[in-house]
């Protein structure tokens, strides 16, 4: 049965910290991959599930700045991994099938953000390669290794409102905008948990979520002049935002998702606050980009969430991928 976006009342909210969804929980014996764990939400991702008594892998694209970021966090290790790189996401994945390990959690974390027009592989556009065609590879790569009851969490982000899937041009050949791209990849991000998690429901669940607005490296391709325009920062460059995040509270949702006790017999569903979001309502206009000025969106686009959407991006993910975990 398909799981409602309609919250659950998890006692957790927007305030509280990876730590205090882990209250209570022992992850000995567990074993996590957290893609981007060493930076921003993903280091106090890493950080919260290791204290709790997680074994932690952290494929890095710089393996050197993320075993220096973890040093001191028991629990930790590193293994090189570049998402935009099919070849990368293979070479991880089958170094960590030969260790022989099983998986209990997946968070893809690592992404990119409204980054300038690049290109990765034979021509795609490196947002939605990297935040969500190397996920999708690395996830059916490591399949293998996910053990029953295992949970995979896609990191997505309310961006997921500014671009629907752009099916008669998802490369962005005829016009690059950064944001509409970063929107499609986000939303990518959802369908992707969507779709899993209808697949594997009989033994592993999906979700996905919106972490919370935070002012990590995550935003290193955005101009000053942007970020003051957003309202983010001042001239000065001090954090003036409302309604953001500290990377602590910012990292809760993805690891409540992965690991609470109330999500049991749940999935495919999009989550924020450490919770299950509503859906956006009816009658709210759609957005192409980011706006100054514009309010901030509200719940899961249905469009985000459409099962005829998920099975169509799965189909053309494992084709222009070659990996499918599920074929036949």
């Amino acid at each position: 049965m398909t799981t409602p976006q309609r919250r659950i009342d998890s006692g957790f909210g927007f305030e509280s910290t990876a730590r205090d969804v882990l209250a209570g929980i022992d992850l000995s014996g567990r074993l996590a991959v957290v893609t981007g764990g060493y930076s921003g939400l993903g280091l106090e991702t890493t950080r919260a599930l290791a204290e709790a008594g997680a074994r932690v892998v952290v494929p890095a694209r710089r393996p050197a700045v993320a075993k220096e970021a973890l040093d001191g966090i028991g629990g930790a290790e590193v293994d090189e991994l570049d998402l935009g790189d099919l070849e990368s996401v293979r070479g991880f994945a089958d170094r960590f099938l030969a260790s022989g390990r099983g998986i209990d959690m997946i968070i893809g974390n690592a992404a990119v953000m409204a980054c300038p027009e690049t290109r990765v592989g034979p021509g795609w556009e490196a947002q939605f390669a990297t935040n969500h065609l190397g996920h999708f590879a690395l996830v059916n790569r490591l399949w293998p290794a996910v053990r029953p009851g295992a949970r995979v969490v896609a990191v997505s982000s309310q961006g997921h409102h500014f671009s629907r899937m752009r099916w008669d041009d998802p490369h962005f050949a005829r016009g690059y905008d950064r944001w509409e791209a970063y929107g499609q990849a986000k939303t990518a991000n959802v369908l992707f948990a969507v779709h899993l998690d209808a697949l594997a429901k009989d033994s592993v669940r999906a979700f996905s979520l919106h972490p919370g607005s935070i002012l990590t490296p995550l935003q290193r391709h955005i101009p000053k002049e942007d970020k003051i325009a957003y309202g983010w920062i001042d001239e000065d460059g001090n954090e003036i935002a409302q309604g953001f995040k500290t990377p602590e509270q910012g990292a809760a949702t993805a690891v409540w998702a992965a690991t609470s006790p109330r999500l049991d017999g749940m999935g495919g569903v999009y989550c924020m606050d450490c919770d299950i979001a509503e859906p956006t309502p009816a009658g709210v206009p759609e957005v192409r980009g980011r706006k100054a000025g514009a309010p901030a969106p509200v719940g899961v686009r249905p469009y985000a969430t459409d099962p005829d959407e998920a099975a169509r991006l799965w189909a053309y993910s494992a084709e222009l991928t070659g990996v499918d975990a599920f074929a036949e």
